[in-house]
């Protein structure tokens, strides 16, 4: 049985919501974002009233066309800020959305779970050895730093796979792990040094990937994150992710039709709604 941090998840468990808290105000989504720990509080206290399970916390931006480098000490200054105020309001579990081993360090000294690489463990050489000393349930993000050619649904699970070896070598056991196939991060032009060069059309890519959830899940839960996001922007001709909620509703549907055992999103009480809503029509049983 698969877990993580607390939370069963996978398999015959219900599709689990992981509310995102941004406090990088480079993020794509302004409205995601908050630094003020009133606010923060705030924030994490009416996710846990409206059914999210996780609470993932972000001090940079991974958005793969924007410049959002910051410094290790900013984002654990800011990382530092959202976990304090979180606990004081909630006792969900706390996941660190880092690619930094020092960062990630932090936040599970602080009270974090969970550790969500989009990297898959690959950035930072010293995440294994923090993997090590704390043995934390892992998000493992399909990455290369390589460009990455061919059939993009077989490569995602091939990447996803160097990061499942990386996080078993480093003592995870295998039922602490969930795999994430990296909607949005696989670009043709990138400026973010989280992003994965293809030669392929991007929006085909990403499109193609949540069509084939179960087969590059394998055994493990798989996390997918659509909300706002760009492929979404694309197929609505919408440039303004304040504007995409109804599309990015659309697509998380579509995705725990097709084995989502996870949705991370920006709008809890929405996607709590199509997780009921899906749950419902697929177990109900009626001769006709």
């Amino acid at each position: 049985m698969h877990q993580l941090a607390r939370v069963r998840v996978g398999g015959s468990n219900p599709i689990r919501i992981m509310g995102i808290i941004n406090t990088s105000p480079e993020s794509f989504y302004k409205k995601s974002i908050f630094t003020d720990k009133k606010i923060i509080e705030k924030t994490a206290k009416l996710m846990e009233e409206e059914g999210a399970n996780f609470i993932d916390v972000g001090g940079m931006s991974t958005a793969p066309y924007l410049k959002t480098l910051v410094s290790e000490n900013q984002e654990i200054k800011r990382i530092a800020n959202a976990i304090d105020a979180i606990k004081k309001v909630s006792k969900l579990p706390i996941s660190i959305d880092t690619c930094r081993a020092k960062v990630a360090e932090t936040a599970l000294q602080l009270g974090a779970e969970i550790v969500n690489d989009v990297s898959g463990l690959k950035h930072d050489k010293n995440m294994i050895n923090v993997l090590e000393k704390y043995c934390p349930s892992v998000i493992l993000c399909a990455f290369s730093n390589k460009l990455v050619e061919g059939n993009q649904v077989s490569q995602a699970r091939r990447l996803i796979g160097q990061s499942i070896t990386l996080a078993l070598k480093s003592g995870i056991p295998r039922n602490k792990i969930v795999v994430d196939p990296a909607i949005g991060f696989f670009r043709k032009n990138a400026q973010g040094i989280l992003s994965t060069k293809i030669n392929s059309d991007w929006l085909q890519r990403d499109m193609l990937v949540l069509k084939n959830l179960n087969h590059i899940k394998q055994e493990y839960p798989i996390l997918i994150s659509v909300s706002r996001k760009s492929f979404i922007g694309e197929l609505l001709g919408e440039s303004d992710p304040a504007n995409r909620l109804y599309g990015s509703l659309a697509a998380e549907t579509f995705a725990a039709l097709n084995g989502a055992d996870l949705i991370r999103t920006h709008n809890v009480k929405a996607t709590s709604n199509v997780v009921q809503i899906v749950k419902n029509l697929q177990n109900f049983k009626k001769g006709l």
